[in-house]
């Protein structure tokens, strides 16, 4: 952004390029000099400091070097001695304000404040005694490995008891996931101190609420690898984002005759807005079989592509079997017989890398409250060219650039397609939330649940044989989803019997009527992980399935 220079802002940018510097070379002698002799540096919010001194200063960043640079987002000057900053972490996309009062080049005070309660990653970055405060939190990864016992502790929720008297053991997070304290956080430090409506507001509470829902955006941009922020459209969920995408491109591109190639797997989201617009438009539907381990038949995909389809869209991982699709084989695939292609990632962006660069995808969908986030949160990446292709989905404020009485000009991506006030709060979550998922490191987290799986599904197996298990077999190829059936009792029966134990478990078709019309299923049960997800609770299932037996005589 372009900010206007004067002698303050001057001295601020140049107190925050030493500062970088210093995280780069590890010297931070010259951004120490460029405080007064007596100058004060004060922390707000983490345990360090206040610094009264030059050298109190320097010895600070001696015993406790940063290790994340900083960039500055706005500043302002209500004095000509006074200049305060809005700032972003570049690692973690924290942000907060620097409030620097001067006297000529030098800094007579400096107070650096977070906009929520920091993270451990955020607090060492920030370096001097807060790194110490981060060591003694206890770690939330250990040799390289997610310790799902530690992070439990970050989730208020998992500590709760149910009516039943027992300790929630929660195995439903495909269907949602539960909330981390950094993003309750974030969202209640949003309706406390700086509510107010974005891109419209000029003062300090408008400025500050449209600095964190932008900067949100660029976080789940980096959650992604998407090549640019801009290419985020935020939504209410993924399902919104396919809607977008089906209204917006199909009803332009898909005619009579027209084919569309999905999967026998998919979601309800990623069919039947499909369906309603090939009824609308007289093309077609075509679906790529699959085996009866549930993994997908290529060889018929590549036969399905001589039809020449204007469009394939599959799921990244499925919710019902924890399939992981070959994403990036399917998109060359497509992309060779001359589709474009959308992914839905709701189940892949919690719980593997994804980079959409390396997919190659045209669009890609996810929801927000899969992935540690609020409900109402999603997304939708497009390629920029498409989206600037692309009519608007919605139409009113915000979405526009010029209004007239007979005509109007619209926004520039993304906000052409994000009309009228957003959910602020839930979007600003998400952005915590993939702060949260960025520190744990989405290879452990893939690697957390690849283990869950290896210790699960011979355990469950080996206690109660007779089990019917549904999905590949192979860790490697599938995310931490268990479909099972007891034979002889239906799976709501399971369900309710199981949150007796405080065991939630999801029991029914999944949004995937047409998947369990294939496997020959009325419904399943399904036990689902995530990054909290430990051991115990697979043991605890193990237990309770034994009890659904005893209740049934099964």
């Amino acid at each position: 952004m372009t900010i206007e220079t004067s002698s303050g802002t001057r001295v601020m940018e140049a107190h925050v390029d030493r500062f970088n510097a210093g995280v780069r070379s590890g010297d931070f002698g010259p951004m120490v000099r460029g405080f007064d002799v007596d100058a004060r540096l004060d922390f707000v919010g983490i345990p360090v400091g206040p610094f009264h001194g030059r050298d109190e200063i320097a010895a600070a960043y001696v015993a406790q070097p940063p290790d994340d640079e900083i960039r500055i987002l706005s500043m302002a000057e209500p004095d000509d001695a006074t200049v305060v900053a809005r700032y972003e972490w570049a690692r973690t996309g924290a942000t907060g304000t620097m409030t620097m009062t001067h006297a000529g080049d030098r800094i007579r005070q400096l107070s650096v404040a977070f906009d929520a309660p920091p993270s451990a990653a955020t607090m060492a970055a920030a370096g001097g005694a807060s790194g110490a405060a981060a060591a003694a939190e206890p770690a939330r990864i250990e040799a390289g490995r997610l310790v799902p016992e530690v992070i439990r502790a970050d989730f208020p929720i998992l500590s709760t008891v149910t009516s039943h008297g027992q300790p929630l053991v929660y195995l439903d997070s495909a269907s949602t996931s539960q909330k981390p304290q950094a993003v309750i956080d974030a969202i209640d430090t949003y309706y406390r101190e700086y509510n107010a409506n974005v891109h419209r507001g000029i003062y300090e509470i408008g400025e500050r609420s449209t600095a964190a829902y932008e900067a949100a955006r660029a976080k789940v941009a980096r959650l992604i690898n998407a090549p640019d922020a801009h290419e985020i459209v935020f939504t209410r969920n993924a399902t919104e984002a396919i809607n977008l995408v089906a209204y917006s491109w199909g009803r332009k591109h898909i005619g009579r005759g027209d084919v569309i190639v999905l999967t026998e797997m998919e979601h309800h989201a990623n069919l039947v807005p499909w369906q309603i617009l090939v009824q609308e438009k007289d093309g077609d539907l075509e679906f790529i079989p699959i085996t009866d381990d549930g993994v997908l038949r290529l060889d018929v995909f590549e036969v399905l592509l001589r039809l020449k389809p204007k469009l394939v869209a599959f799921t990244h991982v499925s919710n019902t079997l924890g399939t992981i699709n070959p994403v990036v084989e399917m998109t060359r695939m497509a992309h060779a017989a001359g589709a474009l292609v959308l992914v839905d990632g709701a189940q892949a962006v919690p719980h593997v890398p994804v980079d959409v660069q390396a997919i190659g995808a045209d669009f890609y969908v996810f929801s927000g409250h899969k992935m540690l986030a609020p409900t109402g949160s999603g997304a939708l990446w497009g390629r920029r060219e498409l989206l600037e292709a692309m009519p608007p989905f919605l139409a009113g404020g915000e979405m526009i650039r010029e209004v007239h009485l007979r005509r109007s000009d619209f926004n520039e991506i993304p906000w052409k397609f994000e009309a009228g006030t957003p959910d602020i709060a839930a979007q600003i979550g998400m952005g915590a939330a993939a702060d949260y998922l960025l520190e744990l490191g989405m290879e452990r987290v893939r690697e957390h649940e690849r283990e869950l799986l290896e210790y699960a599904l011979p355990a469950i197996a080996a206690a109660h044989p007779d089990l019917d298990l549904y999905g590949p077999m192979d860790p490697g190829i599938r995310g931490g989803v268990i479909p099972f059936n007891i034979p002889g009792i239906h799976p709501h029966d399971v369900a309710q019997v199981l949150d007796r134990s405080g065991i939630a478990v999801r029991a029914g078709h999944h949004c995937t009527m047409p998947l369990h019309e294939r496997l020959d299923l009325a419904a399943t049960a399904r036990a689902s992980f995530n990054v909290y997800t430990t051991r115990a609770d697979i043991d605890a299932l193990i237990d309770g399935i034994a009890e659904v037996r005893r209740v049934f005589g099964a």
